[in-house]
């Protein structure tokens, strides 16, 4: 009989609660609350195999709001059961759990919600026997708002005690106050655009952007090639990324040669010099004096050279007979010239190179050219007392002649051995 009476009960409640119909227009005007109070009624619902009939349960809540969806509640469930199977006696029963609530549509009249939460409960027959188990309690529910402080409210839970594990179940029904401190409702402006061009001016990083300019998500004015000069002013809008641009936007390009400054490898050029992809100056012979500027374009590889492009050198006045690479007594003072020449350069590395004339062929002629560059090195060596590591012979047979070679007097004067200074670094 009890049995029934609460299961109608239940029922009645439950139906109730969901073919009550919405007020929109309280919900509008409610603003939540911080701490609620929910006195309800309803049945406490035994496992089968338990000893007790299902028996009326008195149940207090009391919640406070986190937020508008989340709440945390502690309920206190009590209870009386007969004992079943035609036994005689009672059990006073107490639950007690602490929850916690996510409310769906927090801001309409009809608001369900889960639950869950931690908790105990406790059974005392009146013959002895006292009982406490650890429970876990799971569920759901539905408030339904009159005003904006007062609910009707339904609950059903899941109760899973553990120790001789039990599946129970509570549902109840009755009403929810809520009270404490109102959260004022949010005053809704409209947000300024000073510049109107569609981001409003708290998340405008570009707050001065002309109008009809487009901008991306910050309100900045869109710059394609990413140079910091904007699209709208950018008069080369396809700038290599990384390039160093004028105010234009486009690359900048200081000596004028036409090769923008993040690709020039020779930014000085003087103006009006042809200059390559890299804007640098022809130089042939790699010296560093370009083409255009040099007067001795065929300066031998590492040599020290003046602003023209020429070596440190000079030549001595040796002239070798033909074939020979001996040096004539007339010739020490020459080479005691040449001793003074590499002491005007001290710690630097001289080149010694030997030349001849045509005749012959080339191979005995740069074969004979390192002969004679080998005799003035040796000379220098044991009369001036020259570190050898200081200087370099080399043969260079008749391949860079100073005369022509169809004369005798041309073909003596490239007979010559020359001294030059080697460059401590390159130009």
């Amino acid at each position: 009989m009890k049995k029934t009476f609460l299961y109608t009960l239940s029922g009645l409640l439950c139906a109730a609660l969901l073919c009550l119909p919405p007020l929109s227009g309280l919900a509008a005007a409610r603003a939540r609350k911080t701490f609620t109070v929910s006195p309800m009624l309803g049945g406490y619902i035994f496992e089968g195999d338990q000893p007790y009939d299902d028996a009326l349960t008195y149940s207090l809540g009391l919640g406070y709001n986190l937020t508008n969806s989340w709440s945390t509640e502690f309920v206190l469930n009590y209870f009386n059961a007969d004992l079943g199977h035609d036994q005689s006696g009672n059990a006073d029963g107490l639950a007690y759990r602490l929850d916690a609530l996510y409310h769906f549509m927090p801001e309409s009249s009809l608001v369900p919600y889960l639950a869950g939460g931690l908790g105990g409960t406790t059974l005392n027959p009146d013959h002895g026997g006292s009982e406490t188990d650890f429970l876990l309690n799971y569920g759901i529910g539905l408030k339904y708002f009159f005003t904006d402080s007062l609910a009707l409210r339904g609950d059903l839970r899941h109760v899973f005690a553990f120790g001789d594990p039990e599946n129970n179940f509570i549902y109840s029904a009755g009403l929810t106050y809520l009270f404490g401190n109102q959260q004022k409702p949010p005053v809704r402006t409209t947000p300024k655009d000073s510049d109107k061009d569609g981001v409003i001016d708290a998340n405008d990083a570009c707050p001065d952007t002309p109008l009809g300019v487009p901008v991306d998500r910050l309100g900045c004015p869109l710059d394609g090639d990413a140079d910091g000069v904007p699209d709208y002013r950018d008069k080369c809008p396809r700038t290599p990324r990384s390039a160093s641009v004028n105010r234009q936007g486009c690359p900048s390009d200081k000596d004028g040669d036409g090769v923008p400054d993040s690709l020039d490898r020779c930014p000085g050029t003087p103006q009006g010099l042809p200059v390559d992809e890299k804007g640098c100056s022809a130089d042939s012979d790699g010296d560093g004096i370009a083409d255009a500027n040099d007067r001795c374009p065929g300066t031998t590889t590492g040599l020290m050279v003046d602003k023209h492009g020429c070596a440190a050198s000079m030549t001595l006045a040796i002239e070798f007979e033909t074939g020979k690479a001996d040096i004539a007594p007339r010739y020490h003072a020459e080479l005691k010239r040449g001793a003074a020449f590499i002491r005007k350069h001290p710690g630097a590395r001289i080149l010694i190179a030997g030349h001849t004339d045509s005749r012959a062929s080339a191979a005995y002629n740069l074969t004979l050219s390192q002969r004679r560059a080998d005799s003035v090195r040796k000379y220098l060596i044991e009369k001036f007392s020259v570190q050898p590591s200081r200087l370099v012979a080399r043969g260079f047979g008749e391949s860079l002649p100073v005369a022509d070679n169809a004369t005798a007097r041309g073909r003596q004067r490239n007979r010559r051995v020359e001294l030059s200074v080697y460059a401590t670094t390159k130009k």
